[in-house]
């Protein structure tokens, strides 16, 4: 079985994770096993996976997916360790699931949120390999603030 990956990259609030779920959704009627998890859930579980035995559980159904969506990867810095452990995650599901990722950074930005370059390059290495990427745009306004402005009328979120 050959996996691909979808990478969904665009400005928060324009339906990356929504269109993701649909997709899990749609998978899950086609009999996949599916798992959907934040990257930061994703790095505790697996920092925590042979200590607590919720997230031994977890990691073993996360272990089993055949379709793996991530979302928020990269939306913050991670400690060595933390970049270690994704590394070999996605070297260990590598050719055995497909991945949906859902990021409002650019892989090119990757490394610095991991804190190493050739990490970043590896784990690159092996989603790019088959992949397609969904480019959100950012003239695209957040789904959640569209009906909304008239509480800010005339002000930034930043004012």
């Amino acid at each position: 079985m050959e996996c691909f990956t979808l990478i969904m990259m665009g400005p928060t609030g324009v339906g990356k994770t929504h269109l993701s779920t649909a997709l899990g959704i749609h998978a899950i009627e086609r009999g996949y096993q599916v798992s959907f998890i934040s990257m930061e859930r994703l790095i505790y579980i697996l920092k925590s996976r042979e200590y607590i035995s919720k997230s031994k559980t977890r990691y073993k159904r996360i272990m089993n997916s055949e379709l793996i969506i991530i979302d928020d990867v990269m939306y913050m810095a991670y400690e060595p360790q933390d970049a270690h452990l994704f590394f070999q995650f996605i070297y260990d599901m590598y050719d055995k699931a497909a991945f949906i990722l859902i990021s409002n950074k650019g892989p090119n930005e990757w490394g610095k949120f991991l804190g190493d370059t050739t990490l970043t390059t590896a784990i690159l290495d092996r989603l790019l390999h088959r992949s397609e990427i969904l480019t959100f745009s950012e003239k695209q306004n957040s789904i959640r603030m569209k009906y909304r402005k008239v509480l800010f009328e005339g002000q930034s979120v930043d004012s």
